[in-house]
């Protein structure tokens, strides 16, 4: 056997060798360092496990039953599914939670990008305007619907004081089923669109300045400079904030809770309202989770539609 051999020989001898010393996964998850990670996520964990992840499955498990919180669960199989098909009140919730998330998150948008655009730029004082922009994000979502409220409020809220001057008739706002769910979407976009404008801002601060030069030698005025490169670099942020203003929007309850109870009528009643009265109030817990377990879906629908047309619109 040639030298050459015998040194590949021994090369493969030694690669087997190590590879026979190297520690198994049970003893990479019993090593000491391993044990002190586990006691660190140990707290996260649990919390997961006991508010996240047991509530949900209990939760999808009480969807195929009739159960009132008092006496035993009786299973009832797809009856809670068929019954929301039939459920006007269902139907209708769903409507309305449609039309408020896709109206907030498009005011969000255009008014988040529009207000990091306006900060966007060196003055003196500017950090005062982000942070005044920002306040509404990190106030209580009770506290802004009592202050909207008064607000609104058809007589004596200062807004239709305001337009009584020009006409004689100001909207009702939340005591009018043309107007309630129109104002939940004023009061929520203005709640959220701080935060989204942080977003669009640190999207703003990454473009390259030298693109903007080159705009400007080759002539192109401001608008052809925000569609051409303000828009397709922030793309990324855009589809950022879609998707996370959609899944928080899908879960709005206080401000409905607070400011109109569902109503007037069932004008205001989004889907996480109607999941509160069903259970909390009718006691028809089983009912409640179809509906809720449908709300998943629905979402679930939405983000995946939204992440396989990502490299199509994120690329544009």
């Amino acid at each position: 056997m040639s030298s050459l051999n015998k040194s590949a020989l021994g090369a493969q001898g030694t690669s087997l060798l190590e590879k026979s010393k190297k520690p198994s996964l049970w003893q990479r998850m019993m090593h000491p360092q391993a044990r002190t990670a586990y006691l660190f996520l140990l707290p996260n964990l649990l919390g997961f496990l006991l508010f996240i992840a047991i509530p949900s499955v209990m939760a999808f498990g009480l969807g195929f039953t009739e159960w009132d919180g008092y006496n035993p669960v009786k299973w009832n199989g797809l009856d809670n599914y068929f019954r929301l098909v039939r459920d006007e009140n269902f139907r209708i919730a769903l409507q309305n939670t449609l039309l408020y998330t896709f109206g907030s998150c498009l005011l969000v948008i255009i008014a988040s990008l529009s207000l990091a655009l306006l900060v966007n730029r060196k003055m003196k004082g500017m950090s005062l305007y982000r942070a005044a922009f920002f306040f509404p994000h990190i106030a209580s979502f009770i506290a802004v619907a009592v202050v909207w409220q008064a607000i609104f409020n058809p007589t004596l809220g200062p807004l239709n004081m305001f337009l009584s001057k020009f006409m004689e008739h100001p909207p009702g706002w939340l005591v009018s089923s043309n107007w309630a769910l129109l104002s939940i979407i004023l009061v929520s976009a203005w709640k959220m669109a701080g935060y989204y404008m942080l977003l669009f801002l640190a999207g703003l601060q990454g473009i390259s300045k030298e693109l903007y030069e080159a705009a400007n030698i080759d002539g192109a005025n401001i608008l052809q400079r925000f569609r051409n490169i303000t828009l397709p670099m922030l793309s990324p942020v855009t589809f950022f904030v879609i998707i996370t203003c959609i899944i928080n929007l899908f879960k709005s309850f206080d401000l409905v809770y607070v400011m109109t109870g569902g109503g007037p009528g069932r004008s205001t009643k989004l889907l996480v309202y109607d999941i509160f009265v069903q259970s909390f109030r009718n006691s028809a817990f089983g009912y409640a989770s179809a509906e809720a377990i449908v709300l998943f879906l629905i979402v679930l629908a939405i983000t995946y539609v939204q992440f396989k047309g990502e490299k199509r619109w994120v690329n544009y």
